[in-house]
């Protein structure tokens, strides 16, 4: 099966001498980190059998977030953490896009794009929430993750925001629901969320770059009712930690061009897509996020820094339902240790050989 890995391998090295003086910082670094990782280039971790004692060696990863190799361990860890905060009651997954005729002025400035998009549309939240004809609390939560591409490797900025299902009240300290199958209005966060990118574009004055026909689309806004928390996250664990395309899409490479398979919305048929191999690596590089940007971000009651507590909230939430009830117990099963490819047994950590230095069992 051919990987995203040897594609970069084969063809990298073409990709930056051809577009190397015009192609971000950043994109080199993530072509470096993908072609280098599981290599000696980052160093190896060694390992002895328990059983029969063979040595093994372990090339480390690159880390790279970007990196098709490198995510399933963090987004293990992200979802284990999620499932033990997790909330009683309703949730909503709520999607806010952009239209098409702005995403190549959002890709020119996206530090800035993005960070506002996130402020437009979680202060569009903050604001309905807090009106009496909807939820009438003022400290909603929920958390959003940034995602950039399409099925077909199309450049297409959204956030993803998981929401509990109502808001907790300063003023009667006390959780007002929304209804099961209704968070907010649509159409009304559409135009608030519109208004808000609009601003502030504005204050950092690239409005003029914009086109004045994007300001006459609708900046679309879709909300889901997804039931218990648990099930909410577990649908988004997946793509919080993803990059834009992964390994078992890909169905081969032949005479420079790459095939992978893809599924329209709302329909379970697997399409295949041909493109150039420089034609997909950009599209690929295209969707790589800037240095230190943070792609999930939290607010209200789940912002870590938030004075109250969770388990507060879970009991205004049980309190305003009228029953207590416990948020169902959900185990993620532990990774498996490393096991000897000659006998099975368990695999003891000796040591690990970075650039420069040898780290020995316990050190460090």
């Amino acid at each position: 099966m051919t990987t995203i890995k040897q594609i970069f391998q084969n063809f990298g090295p073409e990709y930056i001498q051809r577009f190397g003086d015009t192609m971000p910082g950043d994109h080199r670094k993530v072509i470096d980190a993908i072609i280098n990782c599981r290599t000696n280039h980052y160093g190896a971790t060694i390992y002895t059998c328990k059983e029969c004692g063979h040595a093994h060696i372990v090339y480390r990863s690159c880390g790279n977030r970007h990196c098709p190799n490198c995510q399933h361990h963090k987004a293990r860890q992200w979802l284990d953490k999620q499932i033990k905060r997790q909330l009683p009651g309703h949730h909503f997954m709520i999607t806010f896009t952009v239209p098409q005729q702005i995403r190549r002025f959002i890709r020119s400035n996206q530090r800035i794009c993005y960070s506002a998009l996130f402020r437009a549309s979680s202060d569009t939240m903050k604001n309905l929430a807090n009106d009496p004809k909807h939820i009438g609390g003022d400290l909603p939560g929920f958390f959003g993750v940034l995602h950039t591409w399409g099925r077909q490797l199309q450049y297409h900025p959204h956030i993803h925001y998981i929401v509990p299902g109502g808001a907790l009240s300063k003023e009667d300290h006390k959780w007002h629901p929304s209804r099961i199958d209704f968070y907010l209005p649509v159409k009304a966060m559409s135009i608030i969320f519109k208004a808000k990118f609009r601003d502030a574009m504005k204050k950092s004055h690239l409005y003029t770059q914009i086109p004045s026909q994007v300001w006459e689309q609708s900046f679309n806004v879709n909300c889901q009712a997804v039931g218990s928390s648990e099930r909410s996250i577990k649908y988004l664990a997946p793509y919080v930690f993803k990059i834009a395309i992964s390994d078992y899409r890909i169905v081969n490479v032949k005479n420079r061009r790459v095939s992978f398979k893809y599924k329209k919305s709302k329909s379970n048929r697997w399409r295949t897509m041909h493109l150039n191999v420089m034609e997909f690596m950009r599209r690929y590089l295209q969707h790589v996020l800037p240095t230190g940007f943070m792609k999930i971000r939290y607010f209200g009651f789940l912002n870590p820094n938030c004075a109250v507590s969770m388990k507060k909230i879970s009991s205004l939430i049980q309190i305003a339902f009228g029953l207590l009830f416990k948020v169902p117990a959900t185990e993620i099963k532990p990774l498996k240790p490393p096991t000897c490819s000659h006998c099975g047994g368990n695999l003891i950590y000796r040591a690990s050989i970075l650039a420069f230095r040898v780290l020995p069992a316990g050190a460090g």
